[in-house]
């Protein structure tokens, strides 16, 4: 997966700032999606600092997840649990093909993918996101598109 310029929500200038997603459209799109499925929506976030993602906890037939949202680009996904530094990304199959006109849905094999320098050469990422990823050091992919970096 190459990651796109701006997707961990920083950036030099307002000259390359990353686009925004429309947060309206994805709750809207849970709360309709999650009630065909006989669910429910508990709880709907919007990026928060130090957040770059959208989320929604749901709960379907007494299963509660969550699902995100990149901030910035239509990258969307699942996880059982979400706290600050710890994401433990899920697959959903029955939503994920309900979500997937909508969004590029991001199954947890790509999300997990290990990290590397290695794989920086194959990213679009700028000079900011370069800096925190040296600070952070994300293990995964996923840790990148979905994280609470400062």
């Amino acid at each position: 997966m190459i990651l796109p310029n701006g997707v961990t929500g920083f950036y030099n200038s307002e000259a390359i700032k990353p686009p925004k997603v429309e947060g309206k459209q994805f709750k809207q799109l849970c709360f309709d999606i999650v009630s065909r499925n006989g669910g429910k929506v508990i709880d709907f976030n919007t990026p928060q600092y130090p957040a770059n993602f959208y989320y929604a906890q749901v709960e379907i037939l007494g299963n509660r997840f969550y699902i995100l949202l990149n901030e910035h680009y239509p990258y969307l996904a699942f996880a059982s649990a979400v706290e600050f530094g710890n994401i433990k990304f899920i697959d959903n199959p029955v939503l994920y093909e309900q979500f997937s006109p909508f969004f590029r849905v991001i199954g947890t094999v790509e999300l997990n993918v290990p990290f590397n320098q290695n794989l920086v050469k194959k990213t679009e990422l700028n000079s900011a996101e370069l800096e925190q990823l040296a600070y952070w050091k994300p293990e995964t992919v996923g840790q990148i598109i979905f994280n609470y970096w400062d």
